[in-house]
Formats: C-alpha cells, sequence, structure tokens
C-alpha cells in the first residue's frame, strides 16, 4: 500500500516532471521552451487520469506547430498509462484491505486487542524496512540491470527502447531521473514505514513475539 501510494503520488506530482526538466536540462535537449514542457507535464498528466486513448501535444518549433511526441512515444505512453491505472487499482485495493481488516478484525468485531494491531504493523514496517535496504542496495550497484529488467516484466513490447538523439520523452526523462525518482519512493516508502514501526513500537504491550505466560508455558510443555 505504501509503495503504490507514493507511485500514485508520483505521477500525479508535475512538480516532479519539473524537476527533471530543470536539472536535467530539457530544454536545451529538445530545443522546446521550458514553459511548454512545464504544460506538457500538466497534460500528462491530465492524461493518466483521464479516458483519452492516446495523447496528443503540439509545441511551438522552429515557427511550426509540431507533434511533442512521435507515434512510438506515443503508443509508450499509452503502455506507461495502462501500467499506472493498474498500479493505481492495487493502491486502492491494498488501502480499501486494510481499512476492512482494521474495521471488521479490530474495531467491530473487537476479536483482538488494538496491540495485536500495533504488533502486525511494527512486523511489516521492519520487513518493508529491510526489503527496501536490500533494493536500494541492488539499485545503488546495479540500477541499469533493474531498470531493463522492470520494463522487460512491464511491458509486452519495445516501445519503451526510445533515442536520446532525436525523441523527446527521453530527453525529458533520462535515465538519470529514473533513478533519482527510483530513491524518491524508496525514500519516502522508508520513512513511512519507519513512522508506522515507531508509532506501533509505542503502544503498550507491543512485542514482536506475543509474551508466552506461565499457562500457556506449561500446555507447550506437556
Amino acid at each position: 500500500m505504501l509503495i503504490t501510494t507514493n507511485v500514485r503520488w508520483a505521477a500525479n506530482e508535475a512538480r516532479l516532471y519539473h524537476y527533471s526538466f530543470a536539472k536535467y536540462d530539457a530544454e536545451a535537449a529538445t530545443g522546446i521552451s521550458r514553459s511548454q514542457l512545464d504544460a506538457a507535464a500538466d497534460r500528462l498528466v491530465r492524461y493518466f487520469n483521464n479516458d483519452e486513448e492516446t495523447i496528443r501535444i503540439l509545441v511551438q518549433q522552429d515557427g511550426r506547430r509540431v507533434p511533442l511526441f512521435n507515434e512510438r512515444e506515443t503508443s509508450h505512453l499509452t503502455d506507461v498509462k495502462n501500467l499506472f491505472r493498474t498500479v493505481f487499482r492495487v493502491q486502492e485495493a491494498s488501502l480499501a484491505f486494510a481499512l476492512v481488516f482494521v474495521v471488521a478484525v479490530f474495531i467491530w468485531a473487537a476479536e483482538a486487542p488494538l496491540r495485536v494491531l500495533a504488533r502486525i504493523l511494527l512486523q511489516a514496517s521492519l520487513l518493508t524496512l529491510g526489503l527496501l535496504a536490500i533494493f536500494a542496495a541492488l539499485a545503488l550497484v546495479g540500477f541499469d540491470e533493474l531498470f531493463l529488467r522492470f520494463h522487460l516484466v512491464a511491458f509486452t513490447n519495445d516501445l519503451w527502447k526510445l533515442d536520446p538523439d532525436t525523441d523527446h520523452l527521453i530527453q525529458m526523462f533520462p535515465r538519470d531521473f529514473w533513478f533519482d525518482a527510483t530513491m524518491l519512493m524508496a525514500g519516502l516508502t522508508a520513512l513511512e514505514a519507519l513512522l508506522l514501526a515507531s508509532l506501533s513500537a509505542i503502544c503498550p504491550g507491543v512485542r514482536l513475539r506475543p509474551r508466552v505466560g506461565p499457562l500457556a508455558a506449561g500446555q507447550a510443555r506437556a
């Protein structure tokens, strides 16, 4: 839930797109003015959330109105939109499950005390932090390989193979931007997991393993 929520935020945060344009000088790389690139970022955010099958953005370049993206880039953006929609649905489903689980088991049915929920959150948060640490280490030493594997798994075609000399999409969002975005998502998720772990740990009676009382211990020995 944390990961998909952060991905959804990033996909809809135009300021993250603007960051890429500024840091990696997309204006020089594309030959398109920064104001037009910023407007295109806003259009991309709307596109990822509307019902349009394809996106068409026109920009002023060399005195002519031309498409910002060619046919290959436009087709790839359709694939990206479908991927984002899947992530959004997973985020909604995981959030709904978490809410239903808490309400049904710990509030409505009162089948378990809240300290059990706190212990579950603590365990899950620590697991998340451990997995993120492994992922961050792998990304730092082999991000290009992870990036390649992600595209091979996420897409059923090779439309994502773009030419940085001619294709505006990769000029606007180069490889280093995706490394930055990946580290940002991992960092946000780690901070959120750490916050949940801290809040869970201060709940009275919370331990990673439930305490075994004398009666239970005697039964176990028997």
